[in-house]
């Protein structure tokens, strides 16, 4: 543990669980190098008592701001007093800062950190790209891709009539089959959560990858579907640098001065490097 002063003040990252998060492992390094007084804690909170225990959390005076993982970050929008405009578009929130005068504010920071990762393999204006998945997550990758001007958007979700309300509310093409659009796409995203587990069911032929594929997985970890995609020659990246990058934006907002990303990048991979 962190020590902390009567004056340190504290950050954190609150989910269900959360105590695997590696949030803390690279924001605490960015904290140290900078020598500011503050610690940045895994807060788990209850799902059937969520809205008391931020209530609770925002009343401490040392807490001045936290992320947000799933799933929570669609009810924390009540607690706001104003949110960014990408909270507004996206709908959802990982990030809340709370201002010297108390006021909450809550941004997103996942957009920027999924389309700064995907820049550094990709870039996706005029690109045709293919989100697989339709829940949260997805909605902060489609929002980062019409940003950067893709050309084509398309969505694919086994659940269609989800796929068919996302893709209403951002004005891209929703597909049946994945198999049938493979050829006209330039990148691949995969935002679901098939891949946690190797033997998880593929969602979709793996082998009909190519080589002028990019497949970004936002899972943090060699997929099967990344694993396939290397064989066949395509570019590959996993969600471990997507998660540095919105942190990294997250770090910006709350102390207002730029990260040592460097630093903060070698340590995650060693904390993810060990605990694989």
């Amino acid at each position: 543990m962190f020590p902390i002063k009567g004056s340190t003040k504290i950050y954190g990252v609150i989910g269900n669980p959360v105590q695997h998060s590696l949030s803390p492992v690279f924001q605490n390094v960015g904290i140290s190098s900078l020598g500011i007084d503050a610690v940045y804690i895994p807060l788990e909170v209850p799902k059937e008592k969520f809205e008391k225990t931020i209530k609770g959390l925002l009343f401490l005076e040392n807490l001045k701001g936290f992320n947000i993982t799933v799933p929570f970050k669609e009810k924390i929008l009540k607690f706001a007093d104003w949110v960014s405009p990408d909270v507004e578009q996206i709908g959802s929130a990982n990030t809340l800062k709370k201002t010297s005068e108390g006021k909450i504010e809550l941004y997103n920071t996942d957009w920027i950190g999924f389309l700064n990762a995907l820049k550094e393999v990709e870039d996706p204006e005029n690109k045709t790209v293919l989100v697989l998945g339709a829940g949260g997550t997805a909605k902060a990758v489609i929002y980062a891709l019409k940003k950067s001007k893709a050309k084509k958007i398309l969505l694919w979700n086994r659940t269609k009539e989800k796929a068919l309300s996302l893709a209403q509310k951002f004005n891209i093409t929703a597909v049946d089959k994945v198999e049938e659009v493979l050829n006209k796409v330039d990148i691949i995203v995969n935002t679901t959560s098939v891949g946690l587990k190797d033997n998880d069911p593929p969602l979709f032929d793996y082998s009909l990858i190519q080589p002028h594929h990019t497949v970004f997985d936002v899972i943090y970890k060699e997929t099967p579907l990344l694993r396939e995609a290397k064989k066949k020659g395509a570019k590959t990246l996993d969600g471990l640098r997507m998660l540095l990058l919105q942190g990294v934006e997250s770090f910006k907002i709350w102390f207002g001065v730029e990260p040592p990303i460097n630093e903060m990048w070698e340590a995650l991979k060693k904390a993810f490097k060990e605990r694989s």
